[in-house]
């Protein structure tokens, strides 16, 4: 008979809240309603895409590191037998690779820093709802870290593929334009 007053009572103590949450009366804890949680999830996809997004770019990024330092292993090999003009080339190669290294190791970190803060905003997001906190300064302090790092990494990313692009020249001596009678666009 105990249990079933026990039973009785908490089914009359929780009420409907305005709010869409259901109060536990005598100054309980406050339950969200199903309704609440959903809204909680469709607010925490948006996040989610970019945390995908972000993933993407951290694979391309993690590609051309993996390109970048095979390069200098081979280059590292070669440095050893090279002379002369030859070994020139390939000190000022390794210089470029090393800055491009460290380029890429930098929007690594800033990217992943960023997935990291919007994992935290996901979080945030749920534990702002079920304990019924206000934390919307945290929750947009949150959003505005992760797109600064982000935008930094991104920053890097384009600083890299600069570098890269500024060592892609060909050498005039071995595209023989004079051979074929080319004018070059150089000069």
């Amino acid at each position: 008979m105990a249990r079933r007053d026990a039973a009785d009572k908490a089914k009359t103590a929780l009420t409907g809240g305005h709010d869409g949450r259901f109060v536990v009366k005598e100054g309980m804890f406050h339950l969200p309603a199903i309704s609440s949680i959903a809204q909680t999830i469709q607010l925490a996809i948006a996040p989610v895409f970019l945390l995908a997004g972000i993933g993407a770019v951290l694979n391309v990024v993690a590609g051309r590191l993996a390109r970048v330092v095979d390069r200098s292993r081979v280059l590292e090999a070669v440095h050893a037998a090279s002379t002369g003009e030859e070994h020139e080339r390939t000190v000022a190669e390794l210089r470029l690779i090393d800055r491009r290294m460290r380029l890429a190791n930098a929007a690594i970190a800033l990217m992943v820093a960023s997935a990291i803060v919007v994992c935290l905003l996901v979080a945030l997001l749920f534990v702002t709802q079920l304990a019924g906190l206000a934390f919307r300064v945290a929750v947009a302090l949150a959003f505005v870290l992760s797109m600064v790092l982000l935008i930094a990494g991104l920053v890097l990313f384009l600083l890299e593929i600069n570098v890269a692009l500024s060592a892609l020249r060909v050498r005039e001596e071995l595209l023989e334009r004079e051979q074929r009678g080319w004018r070059s666009l150089r000069k």
